[in-house]
């Protein structure tokens, strides 16, 4: 009989998260960030239909980094709790702290359980009725939860995006200009991954990539690459006030890169 090698749970633990870290990575990175206006939602992505950005309930939305097929399962299940919520209670007590928790519920138990763990980074919003009321959380494929402020950035070279976003955020930012800070930063994360694909990386003697003496200034992802939504702080009277999810289109979004 042969006799099963013995791998120890901090290993086990260890390898899981290297590999979901590995699947997160590859993918282009999502920005949450809050402005005067509401909370904005920018990813790169050029499908129409398949989205990384959704729409949870009244005041709350969804963004996410992955694996489409996992974090669109958590997506339409974090729908039907809040439906649920709403209808059997009230939908003031639908928020994005309670649909977080779930979330990390589920995250942890595919986690630890599984065999293999969900290759997703999620981001839950809220956009209160001023600014102080704004509630950002980010969630990890360990289930880890984090309430972040201001803003958050997800997927491939985030650290990049985050350093990007860090030093042009200002809590009066307009739409406009905080589409505009989004869209830079991601630019920044594309000529980084860009710069390690080709700059010598991957050499047998693992040097690091060549940066020049003087970069040029990354240049905006196009708008026909991004997927834009934005949690308005006060809906537009056409419609229902308590819904504050809006998508923004190309030419509505081209508009506003360019003001």
């Amino acid at each position: 009989m042969s006799q099963q090698f013995y791998v120890s749970p901090e290993q086990i633990m260890k390898d899981r998260a290297d590999f979901a870290r590995k699947g997160i990575a590859r993918g282009r990175s999502v920005v949450v960030v809050s402005c005067a206006a509401g909370i904005a939602l920018v990813a790169e992505n050029t499908s129409n239909s398949l989205h990384k950005i959704g729409e949870i309930y009244d005041r709350i939305a969804f963004a996410a980094v992955g694996k489409y097929n996992e974090f669109e399962s958590l997506r339409q299940a974090g729908v039907r709790y809040a439906d649920v919520r709403g209808y059997s209670y009230d939908r003031s007590d639908v928020t994005a702290r309670g649909l977080a928790s779930v979330y990390a519920q589920s995250l942890g138990t595919v986690f630890t359980a599984e065999q293999k763990p969900f290759e997703v980074e999620l981001a839950v919003a809220e956009v209160g009725a001023t600014q102080a009321g704004d509630h950002i959380f980010r969630l990890t494929f360990d289930g880890s939860i984090t309430d972040e402020r201001s803003f958050v950035a997800m997927g491939g070279r985030s650290d990049r995006v985050t350093e990007v976003l860090r030093a042009g955020w200002r809590a009066d930012l307009a739409l406009g200009e905080t589409l505009r800070l989004a869209t830079r930063a991601l630019a920044a994360a594309t000529a980084a991954q860009d710069a390690v694909a080709t700059g010598g990386t991957n050499e047998p003697d693992g040097g690091a990539a060549r940066v020049p003496e003087r970069p040029e200034p990354p240049a905006p992802v196009a708008a026909v690459g991004l997927e834009v939504a934005v949690l308005d702080r006060e809906p537009a009277s056409w419609r229902s006030r308590r819904r504050a999810f809006r998508r923004i289109g190309q030419d509505a979004l081209q508009r506003l890169l360019e003001e």
